[in-house]
């Protein structure tokens, strides 16, 4: 039999990287403790600082197959941890409050398993990707040389789900979350002495039409199907009780379960805020940050990983509706076909970013099994999809 790598030497590996967090591009400590486990494990090869801070090992199969490469995520939140166990974040003010150091774990705990029982053919990839929360390393990634030189064939994700039982295996066919971008709008008018207003421009009256507009745009019988508008923050002028405001910010997010839906979103959104700025005669700018495309699952892998999943005992549920948040795995599923899995994180466990979240440990073993099955049968069932197609 295969021998199994330990369960418990993956639970501190966990526990370190939670005590040192470190926010998106900023995760050296993290890269650097990464890349020492890996060397130890003598994959094929290792490569660095891909697309920032990100590590990948290559283990290759005695003949040659498809490439498959399992992603985890490497950054934490600016998130101050209430929690006072021992493993507790040394940082002040950031913390993992999504579970990637769980995530890491069980991808390290992949990759232990894949440097003792090296693939029959084809090849692991494990790529400990940077950036996730602010949803720039996936692109990065995937504009880096690195990938370009070892572009995989299939890409697999998981992402711990804290209101679904322990284990629990969470799967859809196509979209899986949601797509969403921050939009930044920035108004400029003229100040002028608050006892003489005319004399200026102010953006207020801007900034309310453009508020009540935008949050009616979502109720508009245009969208097919889910989408959201959030106004997360407005500025106007400064806090200067004899000056009228010449200058206003607005910041909102923008959700929808498609693509194409969420073109149309942005599409009037900025119709809104334009035409607002001219009947004002305000000069407009508008910028999009954090952008996320709708991460969607490939048919015939979702159902390798349903396999596997039965064969482990663990429970599956299919949803009947996407998720509202975003991944950045998505900008790996535009272009390969993959899936993003979730993986039950217990119904009562506190929730993903509250700040005495933890990821729970009893994931581990399941998740490095989902990984490491789901590699195994997806290269039998890849050749003979490319008989198929052939």
């Amino acid at each position: 039999m295969p021998e199994k790598p330990g369960v418990e030497s993956l639970v501190a590996i966990r526990k370190k990287l939670h005590a040192r967090p470190e926010l998106s591009g900023k995760e050296h400590f993290t890269s650097r403790y990464i890349e020492n486990i890996l060397e130890e494990l003598q994959p094929d090869s290792l490569s660095k600082n891909i697309g920032g801070q990100g590590v990948a090992a290559i283990f290759k199969g005695r003949e040659p197959g498809p490439r498959i490469m399992v992603r985890s995520e490497l950054d934490a939140l600016p998130i101050k941890e209430s929690n006072n166990f021992e493993h507790r974040s040394k940082v002040d003010g950031v913390s993992h409050k999504c579970g990637h150091d769980g995530h890491m774990a069980i991808a390290i705990g992949v990759a232990r398993y894949f440097s003792i029982n090296r693939p029959s053919k084809g090849e692991l990839m494990v790529l400990f990707q940077p950036s996730e929360e602010n949803g720039e390393g996936a692109g990065k990634v995937m504009s880096d040389p690195f990938m370009n030189e070892n572009r995989p064939d299939f890409v697999l994700a998981l992402h711990n789900l804290p209101g679904y039982p322990l284990n629990r295996v969470v799967l859809r066919n196509g979209v899986f979350a949601s797509a969403s971008k921050g939009m930044i709008v920035r108004l400029k008018g003229k100040t002028s002495h608050a006892a003489e207003p005319e004399n200026g421009l102010s953006p207020a009256m801007a900034v309310s039409d453009i508020i009540r507009e935008l949050m009616l745009l979502q109720n508009e019988p245009i969208f097919r199907s889910f989408v959201l508008l959030t106004i997360i923050h407005v500025r106007i002028g400064e806090i200067a009780f004899g000056t009228t405001p010449g200058e206003a910010v607005v910041m909102a997010t923008l959700r929808a379960f498609e693509n194409n839906e969420m073109e149309l979103l942005s599409e009037k959104a900025v119709d809104i805020v334009e035409r607002n700025a001219r009947l004002y005669g305000l000069r407009c700018d508008i910028s999009w940050t954090e952008e996320f495309y709708a991460t969607e699952n490939d048919v015939r892998i979702n159902k390798v990983v349903e396999d596997v999943a039965e064969k482990n005992d663990l429970k599956v549920t299919h949803l009947q509706k996407p998720f509202k948040w975003s991944e950045d795995f998505s900008c790996f599923t535009r272009e390969i076909p993959g899936v993003l899995f979730g993986l039950g994180a217990g119904e009562n466990h506190p929730e993903l970013h509250n700040p005495d979240y933890d990821f729970p440990d009893e994931l581990i073993e399941a998740g490095v099994k989902m990984f490491t099955g789901t590699f195994e049968k997806l290269l039998i069932k890849s050749f003979k999809w490319q008989k198929l197609l052939s």
